[in-house]
């Protein structure tokens, strides 16, 4: 009886090491590429409906995008915006006609059926947040990710940088969520 005590509390000290502080399970350290497999926590559910989603940002909030990944879990894909700085971020998510840039309202060509416009609340410029912005490929891509045409940015502009997922179904489910440690605003969208 004792040992299966001991392993019982082995397995769960195993299980909340692998945790966020939010008590989301992760599988893993964060990757740092722009189109990896996601070592992120997985989701409580697959994303149920295709309504435009809002959060608002702390108070404090100053953050910069750094790193932009995509992966494929089994019903559906995730897009990872790593952000450095301060506070928590906000968020706009919603399918949009056109990706029109905010500022110039210059059009984006993005490839999919469909464009999920992501709008990060609470951003700030690089040189006042202290974070390194991401450079990697524009749009980021992952072959490994069905639903998932590419990851376009579009740059900061009044406190949000915004960007677009195009995606290649029309119009799935998809759910938002951030998690810390670093900070990260996720997006899953939901695959056949």
């Amino acid at each position: 009886m004792r040992t299966r005590m001991a392993l019982a509390a082995a397995a769960a000290a195993a299980l909340l090491a692998g945790c966020d502080d939010d008590g989301t399970a992760t599988s893993g350290s964060p990757t740092t590429s722009a189109a990896s497999t996601l070592a992120d926590a997985t989701p409580r559910s697959t994303p149920e409906d295709a309504q435009p989603k809002r959060g608002k940002p702390s108070g404090d909030a100053g953050l910069t995008v750094t790193d932009i990944r995509i992966g494929h879990q089994p019903g559906f894909d995730r897009v990872v915006y790593n952000l450095g700085g301060v506070g928590d971020p906000g968020w706009i998510v919603q399918y949009a006609d056109r990706a029109v840039q905010d500022g110039s309202g210059t059009i984006i060509d993005v490839a999919g059926r469909s464009i999920l416009e992501v709008q990060i609340t609470g951003s700030a410029y690089p040189f006042d947040s202290g974070a390194t912005p991401y450079a990697g490929p524009d749009p980021a891509t992952d072959p490994s990710a069905p639903a998932v045409a590419g990851v376009y940015r579009s740059g900061v502009f009044e406190g949000t940088t915004q960007s677009f997922i195009g995606v290649h179904a029309d119009r799935p489910p998809f759910s938002v969520t951030t998690l810390t440690n670093p900070t990260r605003l996720v997006i899953d969208i939901a695959t056949p």
